[in-house]
């Protein structure tokens, strides 16, 4: 089937596309991608949501800005699909079903509660396409933890790959998440820790843009070693996997950092990322022998040049190395999970959140 899939993360900066065929099992073909950039603006309300969402305790209620911003993120994700068809000079007709992550505002596996912003049936019925939207909460209800939602695709993705195993997929967006591929194994996935997210409010906070120019800022800086120690305490990082991690658990770190210079800053933080990523090794069946980057984080080279020295004798390579797409990766996914869920096949393991069986997630909206 040709499945469309949508991503908005964490960073707030815009919305990935893309286009992949396949049964739900197997990926045949990995088709065009796009991207719609968030006005300032838009990116404003957003963060307005985000910062709404750390107080809700009912996954349903829309209080405050929270209206506008779903209905800010269902305008801007339909327009997205619009240009892309348009562009692409692909009928919807020809689309059998569209992947609709939304919006996350909250996500608490503890409480539980996970809220992602965004109509999907609203959607279905202005494009006239199946949509599958809403993918974590079947298995938070289930027992469990809703997250991470990548290791069935990544599994996919490695399944067509010649490296080394064991081999670790590591996803560095806002969060950051690992999944462990060996094969005949099951998956084994969690989150590892911060991935861009305290980075990207750190650069926002001191030059008013996220961006981090390909990490040349943190290469400049010397990372703070003693804060680091201290802020990877915290009980997450020796626990187990599957487990995950809302973004907002670390918003106040940015706000509790001393008085860096904005190259030190820069520095700690990437160092910081890749430091909680190599607690995760011992909590592993075997220390990977490959290292996939992909997401954002995968364009910050002093963080990569960190990661590798902390995972070695293990490799590090890129989703640009290994040939797959670096900014539409998780687009992909959700084209992915759509499929599946419309196959009723599982995208959520024991191993990967907790859940006590396989789940099938995921609503299904028809036009």
């Amino acid at each position: 089937m040709r499945a469309i899939g949508l991503m908005s993360g964490a960073s707030l900066d815009g919305i990935d596309i893309a286009l992949i065929e396949t049964d739900g099992v197997e990926i045949t073909a990995c088709g065009p991608t796009g991207y719609r950039s968030y006005s300032k603006a838009e990116q404003e309300v957003l963060q307005q949501a985000l910062a709404e969402g750390a107080h809700l305790i009912d996954r349903k209620a829309r209080p405050g800005v929270l209206v506008e911003a779903e209905t800010l993120v269902t305008r801007t994700h339909t327009e997205t699909i619009d240009a892309f068809v348009a562009e692409q000079k692909i009928p919807l007709t020809d689309i059998d079903v569209i992947g609709f992550h939304g919006q996350t505002v909250v996500h608490r596996p503890r409480t539980p509660l996970t809220v992602q912003l965004g109509d999907g049936k609203a959607i279905a019925r202005r494009c006239n396409v199946k949509v599958v939207y809403d993918f974590r909460a079947a298995d938070m209800e289930a027992g469990g933890q809703g997250a991470p939602l990548m290791p069935t695709f990544h599994c996919a993705l490695v399944r067509r790959l010649d490296r080394p195993r064991p081999l670790a997929v590591l996803n560095i967006g806002g969060v950051a998440n690992v999944t462990y591929c060996d094969d005949g194994a099951a998956p084994v996935a969690c989150d590892a820790g911060p991935g861009n997210a305290l980075i990207d409010d750190f650069m926002r906070a001191h030059t008013g843009r996220a961006l981090e120019d390909h990490g040349i800022m943190a290469s400049r800086g010397k990372p703070d070693g003693e804060l680091i120690a201290r802020m990877l305490r915290d009980p997450f990082f020796a626990a187990p996997p599957p487990k995950s991690l809302d973004r907002s658990a670390y918003a106040f770190a940015s706000l509790s950092l001393p008085e860096l210079s904005l190259a030190d800053g820069a520095a700690t933080l990437s160092a910081l990322t890749a430091t909680a990523i190599g607690r995760v090794i011992p909590l592993l069946p075997a220390a990977p022998a490959t290292w996939i980057v992909v997401g954002e984080g995968s364009r910050n080279r002093t963080l990569i040049k960190f990661l590798s020295e902390i995972v070695a004798p293990g490799r590090v390579e890129t989703a640009d190395e290994v040939g797959w797409s670096v900014g539409a990766l998780e687009a992909q996914a959700f084209a992915y999970l759509a499929a599946r869920t419309l196959e009723g096949l599982p995208i959520t393991f024991p191993t990967t959140t907790g859940v006590p069986k396989p789940t099938v997630g995921g609503l299904i909206a028809h036009p």
